[in-house]
């Protein structure tokens, strides 16, 4: 899908005239603006490393303004915007980016990234290339670095005794709250448990009456919502490895001096670095703290549960746009 774009952005513009009066690209005294909008708050990691380290390393050159809580840009219209010459920077995720390019759905799958690591070799390896450059051409989008979400686990209101999940068996009758998106509901079915849809704001309370039997989750989630007040353990399922990119508008990347985009590269992939180095720590202490509220935390089989459900995609339509091949080289990576 093609969007009909502006030549121009704003920001590439004023790039654009102080290049015309700098010798060899470079951007005298004047700083470039680089807008970018998110419906993160300042306090998500990904907002504080790239305030913290994205912002500082360009200043020589580009002022940073991030705004939050989606205050510039409706959340879910960030692409367009840039693609339209309206903004400069988003924090994007593969789900948004599927809605234009569907062979990205590949990335929204259960088990397909491994780990944090395993996301970072995936976005930099070659296999990757086809993706960025067809983002590029199409929507007029450079995809700078991944940036690292976090786990979504599978956390259960009965005792370990009663349901001791190691394999997609043992979720079998399990009415498993996942979120209403057709997507979503056949990641849970995959899981082998039985998806129900469910508002995110009716979850505490279906858990606390049995409603529904348990809920997957990032462990912040699990804590921010306090769903371990009303559940009592929590199997490492990982069955999906949450992710961002970090974009940009190609046109204003293609205005800067090529030092000037190695600086932005190398400050995009440091901030991304640090951010998912912030929320592994985090995901880490909040182990120690579910435990001391009473939860078990355990480690199924994850090789059964990644065996089931890559099958289960495979068989499905949602594989028919996947390029061959891919999902073998990602899983190569992960060896």
């Amino acid at each position: 899908m093609t969007i009909t774009r502006r030549r121009l952005t704003t920001s590439a513009i004023a790039i654009a005239g102080v290049l015309a009066l700098a010798p060899q690209g470079v951007l005298a005294q004047e700083k470039v603006a680089l807008r970018l909008s998110t419906p993160a708050s300042d306090t998500d990691q990904r907002s504080i490393a790239l305030a913290e380290v994205f912002g500082p390393a360009i200043s020589e050159f580009a002022s940073y303004e991030p705004h939050y809580n989606a205050s510039l840009i409706a959340q879910g219209s960030e692409l367009e915007a840039i693609a339209s010459g309206d903004l400069d920077m988003s924090i994007t995720s593969a789900q948004e980016l599927a809605t234009f390019f569907p062979e990205f759905s590949i990335f929204t799958a259960g088990y397909v990234h491994q780990d944090a690591d395993h996301q970072v070799a995936v976005f930099d390896d070659p296999l990757m290339d086809p993706f960025k450059q067809k983002v590029e051409d199409e929507l007029g989008v450079k995809l700078l670095a991944v940036m690292y979400l976090g786990e979504r686990h599978v956390n259960l209101r009965m005792p370990r005794s009663e349901r001791d999940v190691q394999t997609p068996d043992d979720l079998a009758g399990v009415n498993l709250r996942m979120p209403g998106t057709d997507a979503w509901q056949f990641l849970g079915r995959a899981l082998g448990a039985n998806p129900t849809p469910m508002a995110f704001t009716e979850v505490y309370t279906a858990l606390q009456t049995g409603s529904v039997d348990g809920q997957d989750n990032p462990l912040p989630t699990v804590v921010d919502a306090k769903f371990y007040e009303v559940t009592e353990q929590i199997a490492l399922t990982r069955h999906l490895v949450d992710l961002n990119y970090l974009a940009i508008s190609k046109e204003v990347w293609d205005a800067f001096s090529e030092d000037q985009q190695a600086t932005l590269q190398q400050a995009a992939t440091d901030a991304a670095r640090v951010g998912r180095e912030a929320q592994l720590a985090k995901e880490a202490e909040l182990v120690s703290f579910l435990e001391e509220q009473g939860l078990e935390i355990y480690e199924p089989d994850l090789a059964a549960f990644r065996e089931h459900v890559q099958a289960q995609y495979l068989e499905s339509d949602y594989a028919a746009d996947w390029p061959e091949g891919v999902l073998e080289q990602v899983n190569a990576l992960g060896e």
